[in-house]
């Protein structure tokens, strides 16, 4: 938990079945992106600045703040959130990701339920489905 925010940063980890470079581009592009989590426009470049468009709750300034290819991506997402994506390889083609989202404070304890509870479905069940789609279609 960050002393500054008051609230622990939502953290999620799963392992998927596909090398660090297919998990790098599904992460880090904005088609990749869009298939597992929202529509973008993220062009996948240190400091660009680019949007989340999360539908009926708005659009969503977003900046990339780090750009390690294939190991680290982190971006900062509207004014108080920083989301970062890190990789790690594997034995044999797996792949190790993990969701960093952070910059909670204690005013927002049930949006960050309401997220934590929502991170589960996209990185649990929609980007390993995204991930062996995105292998089969290139």
């Amino acid at each position: 938990m960050s002393e500054q925010n008051g609230l622990e940063d939502i953290v999620k980890s799963v392992e998927l079945d596909a090398p660090i470079e297919t998990v790098w581009e599904v992460v880090t592009t904005s088609e990749g992106v869009e298939s597992w989590w929202m529509a973008n426009t993220l062009e996948p470049e240190l400091d660009n600045h680019f949007v989340l468009h999360a539908g009926p709750y708005g659009d969503s300034e977003c900046k990339v703040t780090k750009y390690e290819p294939p190991h680290e991506f982190q971006f900062d997402w509207g004014d108080e959130w920083q989301a970062t994506f890190k990789m790690n390889r594997l034995s044999g083609d797996k792949t190790e990701f993990t969701l960093i989202h952070a910059g909670w404070v204690k005013e927002n304890s049930s949006i960050h339920k309401i997220m934590n509870d929502g991170w589960n479905d996209i990185i649990y069940e929609r980007l390993p489905e995204a991930i062996k789609k995105w292998d089969k279609e290139k």
